[in-house]
């Protein structure tokens, strides 16, 4: 599933075409994890687009005096932008391309959803926190309210480990497997320890490390794994960078050789993998076995 870091770069690519433009027609060819709006031609054709935003996994693109559309990528999906190339060229959506905007240049926004987990709705402007898929958001990292008087809260008496914890979306909104690992590894935290053990200064690294990790992210692109690409098709290289995830067995990039180390682990969480250094994210205390 795109995680906030491909999430955020497919929003740069978006934002780009969809400034100053406004939506002449949409095209429904399928429903997706829920019914597409049946009014969404009425209420969003012929409007200028004000601004694009984005809240954990979820893109928003508000209208002028018009509601806000609100798009999920679910497990497998993108978004397709194709310029017009040439006038009155006809436009030939991809393969599981189920809803499409087109601009007044001509531009294409076509929402690709293989397994169709993903959503295309409308909330009315100014309501957009009261919608039942936005309303228990957690924090998002990369927004004001993050912070790690706001983790310690949220962590205070949970008792399941903290990397479960952290996937929660209503504890951090926009976080994911792959992301967890690398900030869990650079916080120096066992991803099996209870979230409630952890003490502030503790909590206070994972609150500090998360920004970082997750706009070094965006720096590279997202990270492909299988099927992500951003707006334009290409794929991500924050992979590249990974220093703990999908890399047990490696040397860990921060104590090569160490006898106490012998190379990144995983543990299976919740039917998803962890990785971490045995060394540097020491293994369960009494407290917490």
């Amino acid at each position: 599933m795109p995680e906030l870091p491909e999430v955020q770069t497919i929003l740069i690519g978006l934002r780009a075409a969809l400034e100053g433009r406004r939506i002449i027609s949409t095209e429904v060819r399928n429903d997706l994890r829920w019914p597409v709006p049946d009014d969404l031609s009425i209420r969003a054709d012929g409007k200028k687009i004000r601004s694009s935003s984005r809240l954990g996994k979820y893109m928003m693109i508000a209208l002028v005096r018009g509601p806000t559309l609100l798009i999920h990528l679910g497990m497998s999906g993108r978004i397709r932008i194709t310029p017009q190339k040439r006038k009155r060229a006809s436009y030939t959506p991809m393969r599981h391309e189920h809803v499409t905007l087109t601009l007044d240049n001509g531009t294409s926004i076509g929402l690709v959803d293989p397994r169709r987990f993903g959503c295309f709705l409308i909330i009315d402007a100014g309501k957009e926190r009261e919608h039942p898929l936005l309303r228990a958001l957690g924090a998002d990292p990369l927004l004001p309210g993050f912070d790690a008087s706001y983790l310690i809260e949220k962590l205070a008496n949970k008792r399941s480990p903290i990397k479960t914890v952290l996937l929660d979306q209503r504890v951090v909104a926009g976080l994911g497997n792959i992301y967890v690992s690398e900030i869990l590894f650079r916080a120096r935290i066992n991803p099996e320890r209870r979230a409630a053990s952890l003490d502030p200064e503790e909590i206070a690294r994972i609150a500090e490390v998360t920004p970082g990790v997750l706009e070094e992210a965006i720096g590279a692109g997202g990270s492909t794994l299988r099927d992500y690409v951003d707006s334009e098709g290409n794929p991500g290289a924050f992979q590249e960078l990974h220093q703990v995830y999908g890399r047990e067995g490696q040397p860990c990039p921060s104590c090569p050789g160490y006898p106490a180390c012998n190379g990144i682990r995983r543990v299976v969480q919740s039917g998803r993998s962890s990785f971490y250094c045995p060394r540097l994210q020491p293994p369960l205390s009494l407290e917490d076995a």
